[in-house]
């Protein structure tokens, strides 16, 4: 008798054991992905001021001031900036720097012309399983995600965002 109260009882700790680890695993934060919808950026918990994003095609790019791909990257958002705003693009580049001297700091030195924000805790980040910065979405009209892209890899990563952007602004 005493086996058979042993067996029932390793089964009893298994199934616990299970349940708890797929608990923790279906509360892990998933990136999102093309086609899901984005959180709406003003209910967030960032430093800084979130502009008007109604009826917006957005670039949304997570970066830090410490970063080397992020600080190569800017002068392409610069450059794509200057092409889109006036047809309805609006970068938000959320930065993650611990620091808030930091990334005003770099924001002075390199001339920043698109709103800048900070995820000065992290949240954000987090809700959106950010892996590796920069990492960018491209967020259309109607608050889907119409391009995700992880890492920056000079003119290819530009013309790809160009690409996204252009199909996004079209009516």
């Amino acid at each position: 008798m005493q086996p058979l109260k042993l067996l029932r009882t390793a089964v009893a700790v298994a199934a616990v054991v299970q349940s708890i680890t797929l608990a923790a695993l279906a509360a892990k934060p998933v990136q999102p992905k093309v086609g899901d919808g984005f959180p709406v950026l003003a209910k967030e918990r960032l430093e800084g001021t979130v502009p008007n994003l109604k009826d917006k095609v957005v670039l949304v790019d997570f970066w830090a001031s410490w970063c080397g791909p992020c600080k190569a990257s800017f002068p392409a958002l610069k450059e794509i900036h200057e092409k889109f705003a006036s047809q309805g693009l609006v970068i938000v580049a959320v930065s993650i720097d611990e620091s808030k001297s930091d990334m005003q700091g770099f924001l002075k030195k390199n001339g920043v012309p698109f709103a800048t924000v900070r995820d000065a805790k992290g949240s954000l980040a987090e809700k959106l399983d950010i892996q590796s910065i920069p990492t960018s979405f491209l967020i259309d009209r109607t608050g889907k995600i119409r391009l995700v892209h992880n890492g920056y890899d000079g003119d290819s990563t530009k013309q790809e965002y160009i690409r996204a952007i252009e199909a996004a602004l079209k009516p």
